[in-house]
């Protein structure tokens, strides 16, 4: 009797827990835009902590506070889920170089705001670098799947191809500057200095980290920028 009552108790708590995820798979599948966010804030953290050798799905489920049938929904596979996480960091740096407006602004301004945004956005989104780093280790070979990247970043060296244009024009520029080599001396200033901030911080006994350093080396990425492309 004992025995069996244990087993109705047990049978109880996993239906009630069943219900549990049905009632939230359910709660969730009625907003399908919020739960893919919600997914892919979850993933986000979790390839950016364990790159995509390390992530498990089961722990991207339990911190979107889904289950792994919603995830398959709408991103078919991990590689899938990993993918649609690339692009959706590039596309929140991207969506917000577009608010800067280069083309209505003077064309050292233009350039000067660029440089400090790049950094600031680096600082702000740690989780940006780390993928980053992740993909390069893999070659870009999930990146390379994309249809939507290369689009993105069009509409960015337009922009900046127009600046450097202007500033030619106006005499400020050095003639025919590549749009490409400039954002990647912006990229690169600030990607090196904050991959290798503990080590660098370490070997040169200077706190790297301290707001007034990275408010400095901010100003540095955009000196040496300007500098890279006058007259």
């Amino acid at each position: 009797m004992a025995v069996r009552a244990k087993q109705r108790t047990e049978n109880i708590a996993e239906t009630d827990a069943d219900k549990a995820i049905k009632a939230r798979s359910g709660k969730i599948s009625r907003n399908p835009q919020r739960t893919q966010d919600t997914i892919l804030e979850a993933a986000t953290e979790e390839f950016a902590a364990h790159g995509f050798g390390g992530a498990r799905v089961d722990a991207i489920a339990a911190r979107a506070q889904t289950n792994k049938r919603m995830l398959y929904h709408y991103f078919g596979d991990k590689e899938g889920l990993y993918l649609a996480v690339l692009e959706a960091t590039y596309a929140t740096i991207r969506n917000a170089e577009k608010q800067l407006d280069l083309a209505s602004r003077d064309p050292e301004e233009g350039m000067r705001e660029l440089a400090l945004f790049t950094w600031r956005h680096f600082l702000a989104h740690p989780e940006f670098l780390s993928l980053l780093a992740t993909e390069n280790l893999h070659h870009a070979h999930y990146l390379r799947r994309s249809e939507k990247v290369s689009v993105m970043h069009s509409h960015l060296i337009d922009e900046l191809s127009e600046v450097l244009r202007r500033g030619e024009v106006a005499g400020i520029f050095r003639p025919a500057v590549d749009p490409i080599s400039v954002y990647l001396t912006i990229a690169a200033l600030g990607f090196f200095y904050l991959s290798n901030r503990h080590t660098l911080s370490t070997i040169f006994a200077r706190k790297l980290t301290s707001q007034g350093a990275l408010n400095a080396w901010g100003e540095h990425i955009v000196a040496v920028t300007l500098a890279s492309i006058r007259m």
